[in-house]
């Protein structure tokens, strides 16, 4: 009896510990000021608010494209800033950073890649650098079961100046598409069978009575609402859980912006692939 007993004891150990380690979710990005927009800014707090404990990490360059993110790899460059949230929420910042240091300094269950917006929807511009450096990431990666994630960023507001635009034709909804479709095609290549669909929650939200408002400078998102829809987008797919509802949110947001928010990423979820409308 007393062995059945210690056993049964062991196993319910085990099983709590288990479930204690999934409430911790490690994600690291490699990219750009993207990704900054994305991840550094409000999903721990989606986070704590649901229970679960996000570790982030932010491995970046502003503008980088996968061609660098390659060559830094292959040679080993102390390129980086490494914007970290530690489990506590406390952040820090590390200059000088090399990937090699960073990949296996946690056991990431999450890694993540993006392309440079400009060349988002442009797919001869993610090879042979994306596989290269998959291949890179896989070898070091301290965790066997890693997930690897495509972040499908979002298209430029219709008066954008950005010169990449160009490669669009200026049309948003152009650019749009390309990025869709190509990021799908993309991460089907290369095996990644995750991809955070950030840009159409983007898009979902500007068929809101908000409009076309969510870039604060024609391509980096609006630092309140454009970050949080953003965020709200990565917890449901990192979750598996509804963002509908989540209590938190910034301060400055009404309660209807809070909605549109939230619905936004929520639809985009459901429907990576297109842009769901918001009613009149």
């Amino acid at each position: 009896m007393f062995h059945k007993i210690t056993l049964l004891s062991i196993t319910l150990f085990i099983s709590i510990s288990v479930f204690c380690v999934n409430d911790t979710i490690r994600v690291l990005t490699i990219g750009n000021s993207f990704s900054e927009d994305a991840v550094e800014n409000n999903l721990y707090d989606l986070g704590k608010a649901d229970g679960i404990t996000f570790i982030i990490g932010n491995i970046m360059i502003g503008g980088c494209s996968l061609e660098k993110h390659w060559n830094n790899a292959a040679n080993n460059l102390p390129a980086y800033s490494y914007r970290k949230t530690e489990s506590d929420g406390a952040k820090k910042v590390l200059g000088g950073a090399r990937l090699s240091e960073i990949i296996p300094s946690e056991k990431w269950d999450y890694i993540s890649f993006q392309q440079v917006s400009s060349n988002i929807g442009k797919y001869e511009t993610y090879f042979p650098y994306l596989s290269n450096l998959f291949d890179y990431v896989r070898t070091r990666s301290s965790n066997p079961d890693t997930k690897y994630i495509l972040h499908m960023t979002w298209a430029y507001a219709k008066d954008s100046k950005h010169a990449g635009f160009a490669n669009y034709n200026n049309d948003q909804i152009k650019m749009y598409t390309a990025i869709v479709e190509t990021v799908n095609k993309v991460a089907e290549k290369v095996a990644i069978n995750i991809v955070i669909p950030s840009g159409t929650a983007i898009q979902n939200a500007r068929t809101s009575y908000l409009g076309d408002t969510f870039c604060r400078d024609g391509h980096h998102l609006n630092l309140i609402i454009g970050r949080y829809i953003a965020a709200c987008t990565w917890y449901e797919k990192l979750t598996g859980r509804n963002v509908i509802g989540n209590s938190f949110a910034p301060a400055s947001l009404t309660e209807t912006e809070i909605r549109i928010a939230q619905e936004a990423a929520h639809r985009a979820v459901i429907h990576p692939d297109r842009i769901t409308a918001f009613a009149d």
